[in-house]
């Protein structure tokens, strides 16, 4: 990133203001000068480039302050109205921006606090959040948080490689909004080239599946039906992964394989077409990521209800396939409204 030195340019004497005599003081010493005013502190986002991000829209972070070794203190803030991030009603965040936003600080921090360069690739291994519904309600102002967040590197399995797990814990004011949690791997471009091979160049556009039209964005807990990720599949609680890789929110950049953060709105758009016509919006949700999602292979997404631990919300357990092999799942609970 460069910094950009500006100049001063003095008015030309055509446009110089008329100078003004001031009034003669009477000798004797001068009277103390006032103090100067304090300057007010400034708000704004952190480097897009920190959080993986292309849009400074979609950076939710506004600084950080160190408190020891390991704990950090990251603020952020959420806007009134996203194009993605809010309930349907409009009157909530949603509590995916939770997840979006813990996973922003873990990239964050790694960058400016261990000092991982900005072209090493970031491996995720899982992406864990439990949120509070009542903090998540859209006020008068943009909704401002505190996030303390913890990193703990775990051993290098090379002087290049840091495997590391990050815990937040998301205050809006004095209160608890949500908690969560996060294993990363970071690794230099040129392992991640071999690591990736022919797939890094692979072709962004998904494989077509074929399957008929995606869902209807009410049957999933949506409104666009640009936001809609699943396709029917004639198979009761299975679908096909079909996003549109254009989305500017779910693609922000291009990637060479899908984004966790799509799967995640898998799962979320799965477990509400598997309740339809009950809406559900998940309060909390633990995702292990086990591979990448490939671009060029059809994605098979099933989704189940499973036992929970609070009896009055719903648990859901969707998976994510490619050829057979699991890319992803993801536990999710809930409380069910009827639409």
């Amino acid at each position: 990133m460069t910094l950009l030195a500006y100049r001063a340019l003095a008015p030309s004497r055509a446009f110089a203001p008329a100078r003004t005599l001031a009034p003669a003081r009477a000798a004797g010493p001068h009277p103390a000068a006032a103090p100067p005013a304090a300057t007010p502190r400034l708000t704004t986002t952190v480097a897009k480039e920190y959080v993986h991000r292309a849009c400074h829209a979609e950076v939710f972070l506004t600084g950080s302050e160190q408190v020891n070794e390991t704990t950090f203190t990251v603020t952020a803030q959420w806007p009134r109205a996203h194009t993605f991030f809010s309930t349907p009603d409009g009157t909530r965040h949603d509590p995916m921006q939770a997840a979006e936003t813990i996973r922003q600080a873990g990239l964050y921090l790694a960058h400016t606090r261990f000092g991982v360069p900005l072209d090493h690739k970031f491996l995720m291994w899982n992406l864990d959040y439990t949120t509070r519904s009542r903090q998540f309600v859209i006020g008068a102002t943009p909704t401002d948080l505190t996030i303390e967040a913890s990193l703990v590197p775990r051993p290098r399995r090379t002087g290049a490689t840091v495997d590391f797990t990050f815990t937040a814990i998301v205050r809006r004011g004095p209160h608890l909004a949500a908690t969560g949690h996060a294993r990363f791997t970071t690794v230099p471009d040129s392992s991640y080239r071999r690591l990736r091979g022919a797939r890094r160049s692979a072709d962004p556009a998904p494989a077509p599946a074929a399957v008929g039209r995606p869902l209807p964005p009410g049957r999933v807990g949506r409104i666009r039906p640009g936001d809609v990720v699943l396709t029917a599949t004639g198979e009761p609680g299975t679908w096909i992964l079909t996003p549109d890789t254009w989305h500017p929110i779910l693609f922000d950049h291009a990637n060479d394989h899908i984004p966790g953060m799509v799967l995640l709105e898998a799962a979320r758009q799965a477990t509400n077409a598997l309740t339809t016509p009950v809406t559900v919006t998940p309060t909390s949700a633990a995702t292990t990521y086990h591979r990448y999602a490939e671009h060029d292979a059809p994605t098979t997404i099933t989704a189940r209800h499973t036992p929970g631990d609070h009896p009055d919300a719903l648990t859901t357990t969707v998976t994510g396939h490619q050829n057979g092999e699991p890319i992803f799942t993801t536990v999710l609970t809930g409380h069910p409204d009827h639409r």
